[in-house]
């Protein structure tokens, strides 16, 4: 793997998480990638690092594919009531350009992550042989800079007058409040009928007793990672606060409770954890 300009630890983690769900977990599969396994290209004895184990961390690479598959699942059905713009805040190595081409064909899709995350992804991109559409746009942005970065999707392409499904899954614990605040403030200045999805973390407490150690395991991986968890909200505070920047509509969900839809009479049992919530609002 080419170290330069890697992308961090948690981007990683995600893509690899996904690629496990193909390889260990029953059919039918929730997501199916193995794209960014292939951007990834890490060592033969990947399987066997501590982040990778079977059965610990089952819980999370389904919560990761449930979230992934609500989201694209959303995309394609608001794409027939007529929203044709998609952003992705904190992109990582996504690959739903990649894998979705027909998709993506009916869209304008814009991935916005750190500078160095991008170069790499683009670079890796191209040794794999995929080009990059027209219609594909990369905008970095610091997420922790306070300042406003609409301008620079606007550059790219992105179409103030027209609605967008913005999207932000696994980013918020890592943001400070006062960034989180910032975008959303932002998000709720998208013309009318926009929808913000981001998911957000629960305080360790409201987690149910059976994910508390491996919630608790994870907050001391990332820890020890260089990327600690450090927001967290119940439904109820995030509620308030999205309200509070702007939102007309909300409701918060959870992978967990997205598990009727997409985990029902599965052979092997495999559902997600408690921890993980999700916000959709919308202008």
């Amino acid at each position: 793997m080419n170290n330069k300009n890697i992308p961090d630890s948690t981007a990683v983690r995600v893509a690899l998480w996904r690629a496990l769900h193909l390889e260990l977990d029953a059919s039918p599969h929730v997501l199916e990638d193995i794209i960014g396994l292939n951007l990834v290209a890490p060592t033969d004895n990947w399987r066997e690092r501590p982040d990778m184990h079977p059965q610990g961390t089952a819980p999370f690479r389904a919560s990761i594919v449930i979230r992934s598959r609500f989201i694209e699942d959303m995309v394609k059905e608001k794409i027939k009531e007529g929203i044709h713009q998609y952003a992705i805040l904190g992109a990582g190595l996504d690959t739903f350009a990649q894998r979705e081409p027909e998709v993506l064909s009916k869209l304008k899709v814009f991935e916005i992550d750190k500078p160095e995350t991008q170069a790499w992804k683009i670079s890796r991109l191209k040794e794999l042989g995929y080009s990059i559409p027209t219609n594909l746009h990369f905008v970095p942005v610091n997420f922790e800079a306070h300042k406003p970065w609409l301008d620079k999707l606007h550059t790219n392409g992105f179409d103030y007058k027209k609605p967008t499904i913005v999207t932000s899954l696994g980013v918020s614990m890592y943001l400070t409040l006062d960034a989180i605040k910032e975008t959303l403030s932002l998000m709720a200045t998208l013309y009318s009928g926009s929808i913000f999805v981001m998911t957000f973390m629960l305080p360790l407490e409201l987690v149910r007793p059976q994910d508390k150690f491996g919630y608790e395991r994870s907050l001391k991986g990332a820890q020890a990672s260089g990327t600690p968890f450090i927001s967290f909200f119940t439904p109820e505070e995030m509620t308030n606060l999205a309200y509070e920047c702007g939102f007309k509509k909300i409701e918060c969900t959870s992978t967990l409770k997205l598990a009727p839809r997409y985990f029902s009479n599965r052979s092997d049992g495999l559902e997600p954890s408690s921890g993980e919530e999700i916000l959709i609002a919308q202008t």
